[in-house]
C-alpha cells in the first residue's frame, strides 16, 4: 500500500471508533483518533503478526499503555481480520468483551491488560526482556499518552530497559499536547520528552505522528538501533479529522451524539 492507501485505512479506523463510541454513550475519542495513525502502521505494515494464529510463538506484541484508547485498538484489530467490525459496536454494553479498557482475557489480539496508566510500558519492558532471555525474535511496541509521562513508573521503566539494552522494545508517545484537565503544560509539563528519554539512555526519534512516511522511517531506525530501546516522540492533534474535536481537551472522553458522529464521520470520508 502506499501512503494514501493508509490514510483512507486510518480514517476507516477513526470511523469504527466513533461509532463505538456513539453507540456506547461514553468512550474516548480524542485520544482514539489522536492514535489512529500510529496503530495503522504498527498493525498494517510494522508488526508480524497473523490473525488467523493470534497465539505464534514468535509474533510481534502491542501494548496500549493509555488504555483508554481500547477504540482504536480494537477497530485496528477488527479490521486486520481478527473478527468482525461489526462486534466491537457493542462497546462497553454489558457483557461486551469490548470493554473500555483492553481486556487480555477477552479480545483476540489484545496482549496486555491497560488502563492503569504506566503499567502498559512496565509489562513491555519484561516482555521485551522474556523475549531477549528466549532467543524469541518477537518486538514490542507500546503506545503512551503524553500525560501518562507524569507517572513515576514510567521512567522506572524507561531506566529498566536502558540499562537491560532492550533493542526489541519502541515506546510511542502519543504527543498531542493536552490530558483530561486541559493542556499539559497547564496541568504538569512533560517537555522535553525527547531529552528525558535520551538521558535515560534510550535511542529517540521525533516525528510528525500523523505522516506515514516519518512513522515508517521512524521504525526502521528502531529496526537499525542496537542495544538501545527507540523512543518515537510522535507530534499528534487529539480528536484527528474531525473539525470540532481537533485540539480540544473536552473530546478527551465524551461521546459524541447522533449529528456530531454524522458530522465526523462525513468529515472522515464515510457516509452516515
Amino acid at each position: 500500500m502506499d501512503d494514501k492507501q493508509y490514510e483512507k485505512l486510518a480514517a476507516k479506523i477513526r470511523i469504527d471508533c466513533l461509532r463505538a463510541i456513539h453507540n456506547a454513550g461514553s468512550g474516548h475519542p480524542g485520544g482514539s483518533l489522536s492514535a489512529a495513525d500510529i496503530v495503522t502502521a504498527l498493525y498494517f505494515r510494522e508488526m508480524n503478526i497473523d490473525p488467523a494464529d493470534p497465539k505464534k510463538a514468535d509474533r510481534d506484541k502491542f501494548i496500549l499503555s493509555k488504555g483508554h484508547a481500547g477504540p482504536v485498538q480494537y477497530a485496528a484489530l477488527a479490521e486486520r481480520g481478527y473478527y468482525p467490525v461489526e462486534d466491537m459496536m457493542s462497546l462497553r454494553k454489558i457483557g461486551s468483551p469490548f470493554q473500555g479498557h483492553p481486556n487480555m482475557h477477552k479480545v483476540p489480539g489484545i496482549e496486555m491488560s491497560t488502563g492503569s496508566l504506566g503499567q502498559g510500558i512496565s509489562v513491555s519492558v519484561g516482555m521485551a526482556l522474556a523475549n531477549k532471555l528466549d532467543g524469541n525474535p518477537g518486538r514490542i511496541y507500546t503506545l503512551l499518552g503524553d500525560g501518562e509521562l507524569q507517572e513515576g513508573i514510567v521512567w522506572e521503566a524507561a531506566m529498566s530497559a536502558a540499562h537491560y539494552k532492550l533493542d526489541n522494545l519502541v515506546a510511542i508517545v502519543d504527543w498531542n499536547g493536552l490530558q483530561i484537565d486541559g493542556k499539559n503544560d497547564d496541568v504538569m509539563t512533560v517537555k522535553p520528552i525527547d531529552q528525558k528519554f535520551a538521558s535515560f539512555g534510550w535511542n529517540v526519534v521525533n516525528i510528525d505522528g500523523h505522516s506515514f512516511e516519518q512513522i515508517f522511517d521512524a521504525f526502521d531506525q528502531a529496526r537499525q538501533c542496537a542495544e538501545k530501546p527507540t523512543a518515537i516522540i510522535a507530534r499528534t492533534h487529539k480528536g484527528r479529522g474531525v473539525s470540532f474535536m481537533e485540539d480540544n481537551p473536552g473530546w478527551h472522553g465524551k461521546a459524541p451524539n447522533e449529528e456530531e458522529t454524522k458530522q465526523a464521520v462525513e468529515e472522515l470520508g464515510g457516509e452516515w
